[in-house]
């Protein structure tokens, strides 16, 4: 790969930093740098059609749709539909609006991600390695790759569920987690057959979870007027702790952090002249319509599942369950015990329940569309850790390489619990992988408003001041949300020990959100913040804060 030296010298009006242009020049690259590097998602790019007297064109929309739908799947994994069924068990409708509040919020960031890949024909990665310097990159990728572990490990629990049930318990966990790695190699290949065809693949995987949890909405019939008051009205009657953590839950469920890095990337997939304004303002509104419709569909699924187990479940208790699972016939009796608690319920249990409730159909239906949302969160996970090892690391691994690295590291914690415990551990451990998953949220909402609010990258496309102080307002919410639910996590574990080993890890996980939130005030215009007029950035001393002030990745590659 060729290395690129940089122009250092910037002129200074007023006490104030002008970036000038960048330039690059080739240093000499090595034989090995002008073999083909290794394929991606990017090998094929869309081309736009040209109607250029058409204010808005359906034709063109559906060019730009399938980054979005792709994006979206992060919305409907194992771990979410899992947040939606206790939601919905522990509070009824009355949470709705949370999930929908948490959607719009994503979906705000997700144009964030979009536009700085749009714009500057780079993903987060990319522009997070050219941006930072070494140590902090390096702890940024080692955050950014703990979350899409565990995003692996809830999607490879989900599938092996999903199998189990299917089969009436004749596959055993174990089993079903060892099927996940097999599977998942065989999807891989889909992508050799064209980008349209596995987007579309993408989008038959989402139709059925839709169809599938649509089935069991229909079949509850859950009382709309509760759905609509429960989806618009921001009030909690009568909710209490409980209600409270899961409501903190529901947040940190949909907004994920590796999903930002992921779309930023997805949308370098239509070819797109960033040297022409007007076509990067196109592809900005296209893309913020095509993520809408995504987002707006899976907002619809999580309702059916939400509102599937707060008509049927809400208040009730365990015994109820165990005496209508009885008189059904369930072999799944003993996971309810005959005692006045209210019912606790996961992705299993779930399942089970609307079998013992509304038959084995229910059942099976439920297991396909849990296993429906696994296998299309387990591709997505690999397309983002690939974009994130390749833009951090500037590394080219070949997929089958990416995915046996994250698959065993996934795997082999997740099949040590299914092999020597039993469904309830397993499924347990999605409460410790969404804390997992919380924490290491700053690490993509901080960078993405850092360098989506600098003119010297986004150009005219930079966030104004709305976007900023709203930006960073979300921000500021939605990593305190996250830090209200770690905190709660770790103080449910009842142990010294524990406490003193999460005070210490606190002490160095608060040190760096500071050094890049310090940077992203910075960003945001708080030049007061530069106490020292200039930032240290990779190997250079830049007076600028950032290096780039005109980044285009395909131009680089050009160079």
């Amino acid at each position: 790969m060729e290395a690129f030296q940089m122009s250092d010298s910037s002129p200074q009006q007023n006490g104030v930093v002008q970036s000038s242009p960048t330039h690059y020049s080739t240093i000499a690259a090595s034989p090995s740098s002008q073999e083909e590097p290794i394929s991606t998602y990017f090998e094929e790019k869309i081309p736009i059609p040209d109607d250029a007297t058409q204010i808005f064109s359906f034709r063109k929309l559906w060019a730009f749709t399938g980054p979005g739908f792709l994006m979206s799947i992060a919305y409907l994994d194992p771990g979410n539909i899992e947040s939606d069924l206790q939601s919905g068990a522990k509070a009824g409708f009355k949470l709705l609006w949370v999930l929908l509040a948490s959607t719009i919020i994503g979906l705000l960031l997700q144009r964030l991600a979009a536009r700085l890949g749009v714009v500057t024909g780079m993903h987060l990665a990319e522009v997070c390695n050219r941006q930072y310097p070494t140590v902090p990159r390096i702890i940024l990728w080692l955050m950014v790759e703990l979350a899409i572990i565990g995003s692996d490990m809830q999607e490879v629990i989900g599938c092996a569920i999903a199998f189990n049930l299917l089969s009436v318990g004749r596959i055993p966990l174990w089993a079903g987690v060892l099927i996940t790695i097999i599977d998942t190699f065989v999807f891989l290949f889909l992508d050799k057959y064209g980008l349209r065809k596995l987007e579309a693949f993408f989008g038959i995987l989402i139709t059925i979870m839709a169809l599938s949890f649509g089935y069991e909405y229909v079949m509850v019939a859950p009382n709309q007027v509760e759905v609509l008051k429960g989806m618009f009205v921001p009030y909690c009657e009568g909710c209490g702790p409980v209600q409270l953590e899961q409501a903190v839950g529901v947040v940190g469920a949909v907004i994920m952090p590796h999903n930002i890095y992921l779309h930023s990337a997805l949308v370098k997939s239509r070819q797109v002249d960033r040297n022409n304004k007007k076509e990067v303002k196109e592809a900005n509104k296209y893309y913020f319509i095509e993520s809408s419709i995504a987002l707006f569909v899976s907002f619809l699924i999580n309702v059916f599942v939400v509102a599937v187990f707060a008509e049927a479940f809400y208040d009730k208790t365990n015994i109820q369950v165990n005496q209508q699972c009885n008189e059904s016939g369930s072999p799944h009796t003993d996971l309810f015990p005959t005692n006045n608690e209210t019912l606790q319920v996961d992705i299993y249990k779930g399942g089970v329940v609307l079998g013992c409730f509304f038959g084995p159909a229910a059942l099976y239906i439920w297991a396909i569309g849990i296993l429906a949302a696994g296998q299309s969160s387990t591709m997505t996970g690999t397309y983002s850790g690939q974009f994130v090892m390749e833009g951090f690391l500037n590394l080219r691994w070949s997929r089958f390489a990416r995915v046996l690295l994250t698959r065993s590291i996934a795997i082999f914690p997740t099949l040590l619990v299914a092999i020597f415990q039993d469904v309830q551990h397993l499924t347990g451990m999605n409460d410790f992988l969404n804390v997992l998953q919380s924490m290491q949220l700053p690490f993509a909402l901080i960078p993405i408003l850092t360098f989506t609010s600098l003119t010297s990258i986004m150009n005219d496309f930079a966030n104004g001041l709305v976007w900023k102080i709203g930006g960073g307002m979300t921000i500021l919410m939605v990593c305190a949300i996250n830090m209200y639910f770690v905190v709660v996590y770790v103080t449910a574990l009842n142990s010294v020990l524990l406490y003193v080993l999460a005070a210490l890890l606190s002490i160095a996980y608060l040190c760096f959100v500071g050094y890049l939130s310090w940077q992203c005030l910075i960003a945001l215009g708080v030049s007061c913040l530069d106490v020292c007029g200039r930032i240290q950035v990779g190997q250079a001393r830049h007076i600028d804060i950032y290096l780039l002030s005109n980044m285009d990745g395909d131009g680089l590659v050009e160079n």
